[in-house]
């Protein structure tokens, strides 16, 4: 199929047109300054012949010209002719070999949000399903929103619904996304630190829950290049000298492997593969390791002909190389949330070098590579694939959940993040159904995922036949009995410890609707209570309300009262707010109002979601603190000397207020806390035993090797009365025979 051909006469090709003056740059796209060149098909003609037929190939082709006519004298930043966009990201979803329908949208996703085509318009030439995709890959740049962070979330919350009707609104998207990523370098060097830190945030993690295992790996890099540059160029020319100096022993590896999968006479593919940039600089952050101690920079794969052969395969490598022990884990039994399957073992190789195998056979390795597009690439009525399909269903229905019991758009953008985390933990009713849920959440979120009705009435828990409190975090194995009664209903400390989009979703919607008057009554007075101690009079004028609420984004101070009874904001902030804008027309303020700087929020840490101890720092009392205010998230604390805070402070410094500590805290905090130890018989038993004494609470514990000393490092999340009860605590640590250095672990 031929779409277009270098011939300017064409109806189907931009070149050597003047341009239209009605024609308005895209997001990626400048006034044209010359004659733009030839956007060739060539190569998207040849890739939709392989599987398209011939009445579908005729209304691409026209969708192509319709594209091609409305960009007409658009020319991107890097000067090419705008088309050229379209049809790259066309090109992209022609590889998942999606149907005709999804790539007449790729080619025309633009139009409706560049050159005011409207959906009649789309839904008259291709049909009502084209029509759908466009439209939920089109921006709302005709509603006027009071931020930049408001559109955005706005713009998500309408393409994620959308993709929760039809998943290849997403794939499309994701396909835009890509191209985008990979065209980023003719940006100015902010829009590409916004669209990376977008892209991360938002298009990496979708990706990863759709099982698009290239497409995520891909994103990452780009995204890491784009905003630590600096970092990147460091990592890759450090990874580069090491692929040379590591190539004996991947060879050696491989060779051995084939030799002894062959000898037990398995059919296996054995390749090669490297860890992406992103992985290494995450992995060498998180465990705090130099690029020469991060020793799995490369991993092998063996995809064998059946199920059976995976663990037969795993056998004969056990036999190979020694594994090395708690590195193990079966994702061929209990699947990823995103159908993702495989044996992973860590063996040790050749000169005591780790090496992670991944065991899979080829469906699953289709599966792995593709996630949901599998669905289109591989057409064989597969079992896997269906349950993947069913399972990726089930997660955009629980999006159409979430949107029903959601204020706004922020909210809901909020809810749908947390539940994007790739980690996950596996855990099982009383009859085995095994329940996915993400790491860190409750037995609270438990109850939720089962259904809303179950947790809006839960009162008790058992986790493994023993009564736990619902804020217990689950871990992978547990198998959780939930205790309800229809008296029961949604407490606002829920929202304290949630970890869910659901459960949070769902329990802010209880708040809102059911228990309305109540939290209406107890904001007025909580503001009432902030107003007074800042020398404010509670009786609000008008046109001091009416700035109130288009700042604050509420429709009614009943809202915003709603809000401030919940928890969703902070009474003492709203306060401070009033008193900005009462700044600005001292004819609101009272004669005698203090002008000067305000005195620090007092913290007491049981204000529930309002107030937020920051997961990165972990602040404790008696640690200098700061605040950040984050919308509808209420305060997020800080300790003054937080390297990730120090990082945002500097982009939005109006964000940031002085906080302090109350007195007469009556409440544990949690604190993170590393020690490095000898590993002999008994040094965990006494080390548990020396916080138990210090009247100290352990909630995690963990562990793993020290390579570069030799030792075992020992990882405790305690739970302390402030950083003197801290300061004793690691005083008698260090005095336990065995451990070498005590430290508190920060971000």
């Amino acid at each position: 199929m031929n779409l277009t051909t270098p011939d300017s006469s064409s109806p189907g090709t931009s070149a050597a047109r003047p341009p239209r003056p009605a024609s308005r740059p895209h997001d990626g796209a400048a006034p044209p300054a010359s004659a733009p060149g030839v956007a060739s098909v060539t190569h998207l003609s040849a890739q939709l012949a392989e599987y398209l037929t011939p009445s579908e190939l005729k209304k691409v082709k026209e969708a192509y010209r319709f594209s091609d006519e409305k960009h007409l004298g658009q020319v991107r930043k890097s000067g090419e002719p705008y088309i050229s966009h379209p049809i790259a990201v066309a090109e992209i979803c022609a590889e998942w070999k999606l149907d005709a329908q999804a790539i007449m949208a790729a080619l025309l996703h633009d139009v409706m949000e560049d050159q005011d085509v409207k959906k009649e318009e789309l839904i008259e030439h291709f049909g009502a399903p084209v029509a759908s995709l466009v439209d939920g890959l089109s921006k709302l740049e005709k509603i006027e929103f009071q931020s930049q962070i408001e559109a955005q979330a706005e713009n998500f919350r309408k393409m994620l619904l959308a993709m929760a009707s039809d998943v290849r609104v997403i794939l499309i998207k994701l396909a835009d996304r890509l191209h985008n990523m990979r065209t980023l370098e003719h940006m100015t060097a902010a829009k590409k630190r916004r669209i990376a830190s977008e892209t991360m945030e938002v298009y990496v993690p979708i990706a990863h829950r759709l099982g698009l295992n290239n497409i995520y790996r891909e994103l990452q890099d780009l995204a890491f290049s784009h905003l630590y540059p600096l970092r990147y160029r460091t990592l890759a020319k450090a990874v580069k000298a090491a692929r040379g100096n590591r190539r004996e022993v991947v060879k050696k590896i491989l060779e051995s492997v084939k030799v002894t999968l062959a000898a037990a006479e398995l059919g296996a593919e054995v390749y090669g593969r490297e860890k992406t940039l992103y992985g290494i600089y995450k992995k060498m952050r998180s465990k705090r390791l130099s690029f020469s101690q991060v020793l799995d920079v490369y991993g092998f794969r063996v995809v064998v002909d059946d199920f059976a052969n995976c663990y037969v395969a795993l056998g004969t490598l056990h036999g190979l190389y020694k594994p090395m022990p708690g590195k193990f884990k079966d994702y061929i039994a209990i699947r990823k949330l995103n159908g993702y399957q495989s044996l992973h073992t860590t063996l040790i190789g050749p000169y005591g070098t780790p090496v992670e195998f991944q065991i899979r056979t080829q469906e699953m390795h289709r599966t792995a590579e593709s996630g949901v597009a599998a669905h289109w690439l591989y057409k064989n009525g597969d079992s896997n694939l269906s349950d993947l399909q069913q399972r990726t269903h089930a997660w955009l229905q629980s999006l159409l959940d979430i949107q029903q019991q959601t204020g706004d758009s922020a909210e809901f953008l909020e809810h749908v993040k947390v539940d994007l985390f790739p980690d996950s933990v596996y855990v099982f009713t009383p009859k085995s159904k095994i329940i996915a849920l993400p790491r860190g959440a409750t037995a609270l979120d438990f109850a939720y995922s089962i259904h809303t009705g179950i947790g809006d009435h839960t009162v008790s828990v058992r986790i493994n036949n023993e009564t736990a409190a619902l804020r217990t975090e689950l871990r992978n194995g547990d198998i959780v009995e939930i205790v309800t009664d229809k008296a029961s209903r949604p407490s606002p400390t829920w929202l304290a410890f949630v970890r869910t989009g659901k459960a949070r979703s769902a329990i802010r919607h209880h708040l809102r609707t059911i228990n309305l008057p109540e939290s209406v009554e107890l904001g007025h007075e909580l503001l009432r209570q902030a107003l007074t101690a800042l020398n404010i009079k509670p009786e609000l004028a008008p046109p001091l309300v009416e700035r109130l609420l288009n700042e604050s984004s509420a429709n009614s101070m009943e809202e915003l009262y709603a809000d401030i009874g919940i928890g969703k904001r902070v009474a003492a902030l709203v306060a401070r707010h009033i008193f900005g804008l009462c700044d600005d027309d001292p004819a609101w303020l009272p004669e005698d109002h203090d002008a000067s700087e305000l005195d620090p929020v007092t913290i007491y840490g049981t204000e529930g979601v309002s107030v937020q101890l920051a997961p990165c720092c972990l602040p404790i009392p008696g640690d200098t603190i700061v605040g950040q205010l984050r919308r509808d998230q209420g305060l997020i604390v800080h300790t003054s000397d937080c390297l990730p805070a120090k990082r945002t402070r500097g982009k939005e410094p109006e964000r940031w207020i002085a906080v302090q500590w109350g007195g007469e805290l009556n409440r544990r905090f949690d604190c993170r806390i590393r020690l490095l130890i000898d590993n002999e018989k008994g040094i965990l038993a006494r080390v548990a035993a020396e916080i138990g004494e210090a009247d100290a609470n352990i909630t995690y514990v963990g562990m793993d090797e020290d390579k570069e000393h030799a030792m075992t490092q020992l990882r405790f999340t305690i739970q302390i009365k402030d950083r003197v009860h801290l300061a004793g605590l690691i005083r008698n640590l260090r005095r336990v025979p065995g451990v070498t250095r005590v430290e508190r672990e920060r971000a």
